[in-house]
């Protein structure tokens, strides 16, 4: 996938932790193109919407996204190959907020079905991967430390 060819970014929270993290940690990353941004083009803009999977068990997530081609489809003329979603590090990775989604392998499911293409993770922070290391957060699909 060529990040550089994508128009919007379409960030996708957990449900259960948006109701109290303000996504502080995940914008940053995208405006210093570090952590699950570091392959975006820093000269490129990018129109970057923010939503959640709409609570377990993510169900809710494809309609927001079928919803959002068609109206980028009727109103700029832009298809589904203009679009990435970025599932965010509290859905993908175990962490300060929760363990890794139960639901990811659905929702991954999900994003294959709306043609969509997608990346995981947002922004790892030091302690929490220092805790990885540490064995602290479990991740299976990690490197040992």
């Amino acid at each position: 996938m060529d990040l550089a060819e994508k128009d919007y970014i379409v960030i996708v929270q957990c449900d259960i932790v948006k109701q109290r993290c303000s996504g502080y940690f995940c914008e940053r990353s995208f405006s210093q193109r570090t952590g699950g941004f570091a392959a975006y083009p820093r000269e490129r803009a990018y129109r970057v919407t923010y939503m959640t999977c709409g609570g377990c068990c993510g169900r809710a997530l494809h309609r927001k996204l079928t919803h959002l081609k068609r109206m980028l489809k009727k109103h700029e003329g832009a298809d589904k190959d203009r679009i990435v979603v970025q599932l965010s590090s509290c859905i993908t990775q175990d962490n300060y907020h929760a363990p890794p989604c139960p639901h990811l392998d659905y929702l991954r499911t999900l994003l294959k079905k709306t043609g969509i293409d997608f990346r995981e993770d947002t922004r790892i922070s030091d302690k929490a991967q220092k805790r990885r290391e540490e064995g602290v957060y479990k991740c299976e699909e990690c490197p040992e430390p």
